[in-house]
């Protein structure tokens, strides 16, 4: 069957490719995983034992690190994931052992707006239905790790509340003195749920618990998933575990999970988790699939374990990093490369020239409505008045020391003027580029990206470097991160925030930790209004988290929420499941 992606839709691609997809033997031959390396979960999906692996192919050679960022995008996005995967595709066409490593989709954005992250047209990573929904349970094993350690929280302050001290002592239990107005987490689930942000919990008697404000985040912001992408094994992982704070006591101590002796049995929920699970392209290229997404709440990588095996399993690993590369290639910059101890070759940054549009002064784009014909028909004006954007991006990687590539990846209503504009800017700004038609032809349509990356690793490597350095005061990074990524005249602080940044500064425990920024993806700014490049505002941080065991301290800039709302027209409205198959229908 050919496949067309102009008359079909992405489901319907997906599922036509499933019939031929490759066998997991055939995969794991491939990648040259030995006997037992493999753990099989059903017919199409596999999970790889990462610790016999990296065991395995210790001291092997390090293949080429790609990773995918992009542009700010509209809301509707800019076929990162899909370029990620065209890019995969491509390189496996022009002859190269090549693999993928990309993140698990949230439900949240599955079921509301923007879909389920799996790629499109014939650029996808499949099954798609599992791939979307639950894949091999590494979501649900976060969110009840998680919900275990409000459970222990919320259960050992009634109790604390109703027992003196010789009757918590008959359970072996020491007096916490848990401050409620200094909880550090909320419940998780992995749904939008604005209703769920704020919330009151333990009404009724003394026995139904202890009453208090509390609320819910989504998941995927969870520290657990953090800690899941950034752990280098389970080791490293289950001493992660016990340094989550979930609250402070009345004298302004940390309350840990280890205080609340949880974090073993949070760790037991995700032993399984730890091992990536094995997918592939719809042209049969394998895929690693691991950590989640959210950027401008989370670290927003796949994680460091499959980056460590699919750099040794192969010559070229792509991964991709998320949003733009204001926050998720700052992060994979400054905190993933730092604890993962490998740098990459190239950056490959995806501009649209939809979003070039907008912000070079196009029509506001918004999700579920008709497109402006703006956006259609040719304004070379336009495109290179929101190039500023671009040359943004690019000067960003050029700080780490790595080369860019500009993609444009390409509609079909996108002139040819329209792209030699931002051909010529990119080049002018010291990167290189190439347009990609991945999403209408697959692989082939990405062989001039591909042969572009492939140059960019060849060429002599600049020094790799960060942005800042680990013993850098806190509020001098992120004033760093304000004035050098995203263009700020300087930063501003809440009361609260310049508290806790005085009081982290002189903490030796969270000095020395990296720093993970919270703010919006749809502007270089916090204000998801400012397009293009602005300037002349200075960047308000209202709070800053703290999360010990994913190693980060996490200023929050601007009304960021760490839960989404669900849309108006959102998209579980057309997913549904055919009766005589039972095969999921509507998924994109």
């Amino acid at each position: 069957m050919k496949l067309d992606p102009t008359k079909m839709q992405d489901w319907q691609v997906a599922e036509a490719a499933e019939e031929n997809m490759r066998p997991l033997e055939e995969l794991t031959s491939e990648l040259g995983l030995a006997y037992g390396e493999m753990i099989p979960m059903g017919r199409t999906l596999a999970k790889v034992d990462y610790a016999k692996v990296l065991e395995r192919l210790k001291g092997a050679p390090q293949g080429k690190y790609i990773d995918v960022t992009a542009i700010t995008p509209t809301p509707l996005g800019e076929g990162k994931t899909t370029t990620a995967i065209g890019l995969i595709q491509g390189l496996g066409k022009i002859g190269k052992s090549v693999v993928g490593a990309i993140r698990q989709p949230s439900a949240g954005p599955t079921f509301n707006i923007k879909g389920s992250a799996a790629g499109g047209g014939l650029a996808q990573c499949i099954p798609l239905t599992p791939f979307s929904i639950r894949l091999t349970g590494d979501i649900d094993s976060i969110t009840n790790a998680h919900n275990l350690a409000m459970v222990a929280l919320t259960s050992r302050m009634q109790h604390e509340r109703n027992y003196d001290d010789a009757r918590l002592a008959k359970s072996n239990l020491k007096r916490l003195d848990i401050d409620p107005d200094a909880i550090q987490m909320k419940w998780a689930m992995d749904f939008c749920a604005q209703s769920l942000r704020n919330i009151t919990i333990g009404k009724g008697g003394k026995m139904d618990g202890f009453e208090m404000e509390s609320g819910f985040q989504i998941a995927v912001s969870s520290e657990v998933m953090a800690i899941l992408a950034v752990s280098r094994d389970l080791k490293d992982f289950r001493k992660r575990m016990g340094k989550i704070v979930v609250a402070y006591d009345k004298q302004g101590n940390k309350v840990t999970t280890a205080d609340l002796e949880v974090d073993g049995a949070m760790t037991a929920w995700m032993v399984d988790a730890l091992n990536p699970t094995l997918m592939q392209t719809i042209e049969g290229q394998p895929v690693f699939v691991h950590a989640g997404p959210f950027a401008n709440i989370a670290i927003g990588q796949s994680s460091i374990i499959a980056d460590l095996i699919g750099t040794r399993l192969s010559d070229y690993l792509v991964t991709e990093s998320g949003f733009g590369a204001d926050i998720g290639f700052e992060k994979f910059w400054n905190l993933k490369c730092r604890m993962s101890g490998i740098t990459p070759n190239a950056v490959v940054i995806v501009a649209t020239i939809r979003a070039l549009k907008m912000h070079g002064g196009g029509p506001a784009v918004k999700p579920g409505v008709a497109m402006d014909e703006a956006y259609t028909r040719e304004d070379l004006g336009l495109v290179e008045k929101g190039c500023e954007n671009l040359v943004s991006h690019i000067e960003t990687v050029k700080k780490s020391g790595v080369k860019p590539i500009v993609c444009v990846n390409s509609f079909y209503t996108d002139t040819k003027d329209e792209i030699a504009i931002v051909r010529r800017i990119a080049e002018q700004h010291g990167a290189l580029s190439a347009v990609s038609r991945h999403w209408l032809k697959g692989g082939d349509g990405a062989i001039e990206l591909a042969e572009a990356v492939v140059q960019a690793c060849e060429e002599p490597a600049g020094e790799f470097k960060f942005l800042y350095e680990l013993e850098t005061p806190l509020r001098d990074r992120i004033e760093l991160i304000a004035k050098e990524v995203y263009g700020a005249d300087g930063v501003s602080y809440s009361d609260d925030a310049l508290e806790k940044a005085k009081k982290l500064e002189a903490d030796p425990e969270t000095s020395k930790m990296g720093t993970c920024m919270v703010k919006t993806h749809l502007s270089l700014s916090h204000d998801p209004e400012l397009k293009n490049r602005p300037t002349g505002w200075t960047l308000p941080i209202r709070d800053i988290m703290v999360y010990d065991g994913a190693g980060f301290v996490v200023p929050i800039a601007g009304g960021i929420k760490l839960m989404p709302g669900t849309a108006s027209n959102p998209a579980y409205r057309k997913i549904d499941v055919d009766v005589e198959t039972g095969k999921v229908e509507g998924l994109f």
